[in-house]
């Protein structure tokens, strides 16, 4: 017997739907990558978007055209995404700190047909454009007055395409199994590779990652979505800030610790998410200026993992809750968050952190479980390392036009790439990416951990630890440093600071100081480039 329950698909113009009816008057402030602050609210959100469909269809785009976004978090770029989607097209997300030849590469093989930019973009686009022929046009997110002076074909105004349109427009009908949105993995081996968001998928992400024991957000709430959009949908807050009917606070192209005060500070932003090497900007400006954070409660960390250091920070000098947070873009991306289980909240503080470490608890609708190199399901102690995989209904089941293959185990889970640990409350801890786990004489070494130690040394900024071979032990760890800035440290009194921190066994077989450590296009670390720069390096153990 079937149910007898209205048939409503869940479709992501819904979230803007809502807002623009309940919260119609909620603002939007945007720092326009112009420069000057603006504000907007979901109404005209809700108006503009359905203006920038019609504009679309005028262009030619249809159901299932992909259409390529390559801008900063502002307004703008927030009610295109809803314009495309209403429209029954796929908006896709195109990083613009991967190399030209990535950039090329993914809009080639997303076949985009039209492409939507910030003015700060139009040099990378010059410089593919011969590249990228299907390529129909580009609309530039400013005035007809602020268009670039270019020499790339077909260019639009997207203010003007907007002005040129009433709003008299029905979304059109769509089955919530359709696609709505495409952003494709770093590619730190490899080309990158598509991962294909449905309507539904989103829409059951957002439900979980607003839901009280991940983020939680109200419509009371001031929200700074500091993690770019074009980073697995700025973890979803793209949709989940409408649903709730939050207030929205758009960085755009200023990540600066400064910039990002000064929007905490003057809206009054109680919620905000973004990569460790953000608020380390943030933390190192505020306490050269001896400043408070006096409005924000909570923030989300992930993209990597948190220092014990910064989270300690945080909690201790600012009174800011940290939500460590882990997921990936194939799972659109949240599949942990770190809020307390009951009882928790009576622990002492230390061990408080020792928990919001971790990246904490499956969420609801993610299943997960850890597996030995043979695939046996290793046990939830807390200690057992194990390659991570998970399945759920807002997790890719394959890549974009079969890329990679099968991807799913026979039970249907999919490997992340990670090496984690489960304890016996369901709190997962990464350890590593199985291809940067350092195996020393049959046993596993984690280079996260003695990352995380590592930068709690004062006169250390950032620290990765990679493998090096090892006559007698197949690979032992080397520790690289960037010292601190005005900061001089040095191996011996490093490895002193180590020594009572973890396992004798652990310890890094020597330390390096550099002036920089590469990082990915979405801000983690680079062990392929730090091992290809430091493979010819021999121990002094060796």
């Amino acid at each position: 017997m079937r149910g007898l329950m209205q048939e409503w698909p869940l479709l992501v113009h819904t979230f803007i739907d809502h807002a623009k009816i309940h919260h119609g008057e909620r603002e939007i402030v945007t720092r326009k990558v112009e420069g000057d602050i603006h504000s907007t609210t979901y109404s005209e959100i809700y108006s503009r978007s359905k203006k920038f469909a019609k504009a679309l269809k005028e262009l030619g785009v249809t159901k299932s055209d992909v259409i390529g976004t390559l801008a900063w978090n502002t307004h703008r770029h927030l009610e295109s995404w809803y314009g495309i989607t209403g429209l029954g097209a796929i908006y896709h997300t195109l990083n613009p700190r991967l190399f030209t030849e990535q950039l090329d590469y993914i809009i080639n093989h997303a076949d985009n047909k039209f492409i939507i930019s910030d003015i700060s973009f139009v040099e990378i686009l010059e410089n593919i454009q011969d590249k990228i022929p299907n390529v129909q046009g580009f609309i530039f997110l400013c005035e007809k007055s602020d268009l670039p002076d270019t020499k790339l074909k077909n260019v639009y105004s997207y203010e003007e395409l907007i002005n040129s349109q009433d709003d008299n427009f029905e979304w059109v009908k769509l089955e919530e199994n359709d696609a709505c949105g495409l952003c494709y993995t770093s590619g730190t081996t490899g080309n990158p590779k598509g991962v294909l968001y449905s309507h539904r998928s989103n829409v059951l992400h957002t439900l979980v990652a607003n839901s009280a024991d991940a983020m939680g957000i109200k419509s009371t709430d001031v929200v700074m979505p500091v993690v770019p959009m074009f980073h697995a949908n700025a973890w979803g807050l793209s949709f989940s800030a409408p649903m709730s009917g939050c207030k929205v606070v758009m960085p755009g192209m200023n990540m600066d610790g400064e910039s990002i005060y000064e929007l905490l500070n003057d809206h009054k932003v109680t919620f905000t998410a973004a990569v460790p090497t953000v608020w380390l900007m943030l933390l190192q400006y505020l306490e050269a200026n001896d400043l408070k954070l006096p409005y924000l409660e909570r923030v989300a960390i992930g993209g990597s993992a948190v220092p014990r250091v910064m989270l300690e920070k945080f909690e201790k000098n600012y009174d800011v809750s940290v939500m460590h947070a882990w997921g990936m873009t194939e799972m659109s991306p949240l599949g942990t968050i770190g809020a307390f289980k009951s009882g928790m909240e009576e622990l002492s503080f230390d061990e408080q952190m020792d928990i919001k470490l971790k990246q904490g608890r499956a969420s609801y609708m993610v299943e997960m479980k850890i597996t030995d190199d043979d695939g046996n399901d290793l046990p939830w102690n807390g200690k057992d390392f194990g390659h991570l995989l998970v399945r759920g209904p807002f997790i890719a089941s394959k890549y974009m036009k079969g890329d990679g293959g099968q991807i799913l185990d026979n039970q249907g889970f999919f490997d992340t790439g990670d090496v984690a640990t489960i304890d016996e409350l369901g709190f997962m801890q990464i350890t590593d990416r199985s291809k940067d786990v350092i195996k020393s004489g049959g046993e596993w070494i984690s280079s996260i951990e003695l990352e995380n130690i590592a930068v709690g040394h004062p006169d250390i900024a950032e620290a990765a630890v990679i493998g090096i071979f090892h006559p007698k032990w197949d690979e032992r760890p080397l520790l690289i440093c960037v010292p601190a800035e005005g900061k001089d440290p040095n191996k011996d009194n490093v490895l002193e600071y180590l020594e009572d921190k973890l396992a004798k066994w652990w310890m890094p077989d020597d330390v390096v100081f550099v002036d920089e450590i590469p990082h990915t296009a979405t801000g983690k670390i680079q062990k392929l480039t730090l091992r290809e720069q430091f493979a010819d390096y021999e121990l002094p153990t060796a």
